[in-house]
Formats: structure tokens, sequence, C-alpha cells
């Protein structure tokens, strides 16, 4: 199965926070956001993620966009660049390219389970990892629930 996009929140919270404290998101590199908040990537070509119905995955996927958070004057501010979802030996990652340099990648949640609709699209549970908690907001302890990432 291919999928063309994947749809996440982030956290619903975070973004209220940010937005309530005069703060900006913004959005380039081809990211959108929905009507529910929620951010939409495009899938770049080249991946080979795979995801099997018992929720165990193969491979790795990219997708382009980038997603900026600031606040109170520079003080807070998150990139999060070039999501990729990616199978390892400990399950299935949500990485970001890293920091400033942009020229690594760090695991920011840690996905499942899974859940696969009849119509093929995938909702994955993410929880925040002690480098996402570095690169998203340092207010979330690892394992924190973020929003869920859909896959279509």
């Amino acid at each position: 199965m291919s999928f063309n996009k994947l749809t996440w929140g982030v956290k619903a919270s975070f973004r209220g926070y940010v937005e309530g404290a005069g703060g900006s998101v913004s959005l380039s590199d081809g990211a959108t956001q929905a009507e529910d908040g929620t951010f939409v990537f495009m899938a770049q070509p080249g991946g080979d993620l795979a995801i099997a119905p018992d929720g165990s995955a193969t491979g790795a996927m990219r997708f382009q966009g980038t997603i900026t958070f600031e606040a109170h004057g520079g003080m807070l501010k998150s990139t999060l660049r070039e999501l990729g979802l990616e199978a390892g030996d400990n399950g299935l990652v949500l990485t970001v390219l890293d920091g400033p340099t942009n020229k690594s990648r760090c695991a920011v949640a840690e996905l499942g389970p899974i859940n696969i609709s009849a119509a093929g699209s995938m909702t994955i549970v993410s929880k925040i990892t002690i480098d996402g908690m570095y690169q998203i907001a340092d207010n979330y302890p690892p394992g924190t629930e973020l929003d869920p990432i859909i896959l279509d």
C-alpha cells in the first residue's frame, strides 16, 4: 500500500498555546493546514514504507513541508522539517530533520498502535520521545500522547 499524504496536528493544546500567546504557526515547503487545524504533508517519491494489517512495518518514507511555531518574541521556536516515518528495531517512529544544520534525523515520536480503516487509511497513535521534547516543546515529558497521525 502506498501513501500520498500524512496529516498530523502535532498537539492541539500546543497549537492553541502558541496562538494564545500571540505567537505564530507558519508553513512552508509544501505543508498546508486543514480546516481542523491539523497539518498536511505530501509524500516524497521513493519511499519503501510498508505497514502490514497487524501494524508491523518495514522501510521508510519522507513527506515534504515545514512547520515553524514561534512565540514569546522568539524564546519559543520549534521547526519541524521533512517529516519521515521509519521502521526500526523498536517499531515505527516519526522523524524530522534535526536542528539548525539539518544533516541528521531525530525521532520525535514513537508510533503505534495502528488502526486501519476499511478505506485503507491509517490512524496511528503518536507519543513524544525525549528528542521530541527538545524539538517541539520541553513541557511535554516523554510518553505524552500527541495528536494522531493519519496516512492516506
